[in-house]
């Protein structure tokens, strides 16, 4: 063979490894990256699955809560009276102090069902220790022993001004001994937080039904409000209801 045809089959030989090498090398980054998208794929729906199932498994609803889990009723009246309210707001303590005996009064001589809706849309007000979600999961916790009405209401005469820290977890369960409420059930709630991820899922209900303050207060379904949207009185209240009463 002469020395032109040698080279010529040497450089040959060569293109034909070279053409193997990058065969091989594409094949190699082919599953490689085929390896790494089931590997993403798998693990993100693992994580999905997983949070879900955090997710589910976070969200304790009170055995005694009503209107979708988010609710605490007294009374069976034939007319709904809902109270959505956030126990830091200053507001939501003077409708209860002005309103609230009325409310109650009416619902204990059998002509309203009142729903009291704790919601925690004021956590930015109490120096980040999330005071209207920690109170609202307290009142839930209340609620299943019993004594909903009796936390809600030693809540409200101790009420926290915005802006503060709100009421420790520890003077939230001495406040509920004064009125009867010294389970140890409550007290692990309030400690361990049982109720804090139901409290945020009802204020996300509430935020759902298309309100956006507290109070809000709606007779059968509809929302009653003062001139220029201001929290109605005891009188409008009275009237509104008398009329759904028919």
């Amino acid at each position: 063979m002469s020395k032109g045809s040698k080279e010529r089959s040497a450089r040959a030989r060569q293109i034909v490894a070279e053409q193997k090498a990058a065969e091989r090398r594409r094949t190699v980054t082919l599953w490689t990256s085929v390896a790494v998208v089931l590997i993403l794929f798998v693990a993100g729906l693992f994580g999905y699955t997983v949070l879900s199932g955090q997710d589910d498994g976070k969200v304790t609803t009170p055995s005694v809560a009503v209107d979708e889990g988010t609710a605490f009723a007294t009374g069976t009246g034939p007319v709904t009276v809902d109270v959505y309210e956030d126990f830091i707001c200053p507001t939501c303590r003077n409708f209860e102090t002005a309103t609230g005996p009325t409310l109650k009064r009416l619902a204990s001589d059998g002509k309203i069902t009142l729903r009291f809706h704790p919601v925690a849309i004021l956590d930015d007000y109490s120096n980040g220790t999330q005071y209207s979600t920690r109170s609202a999961a307290a009142s839930a916790a209340a609620a299943e022993e019993g004594k909903f009405i009796e936390f809600h209401d030693v809540l409200y005469a101790n009420q926290p001004p915005e802006g503060s820290s709100g009421l420790s977890d520890a003077k939230m369960i001495e406040l509920a001994a004064t009125v009867g409420l010294t389970s140890d059930t409550f007290k692990n709630a309030v400690n361990e937080g049982t109720y804090k991820a139901w409290a945020a899922q009802a204020t996300e209900t509430f935020s759902q039904r298309g309100f956006n303050g507290t109070p809000t207060i709606t007779v059968d379904g509809q929302v009653v409000t003062g001139p220029d949207k201001t929290v109605p009185n005891t009188a409008l209240i009275t009237e509104t209801i008398e009329k759904a009463a028919g």
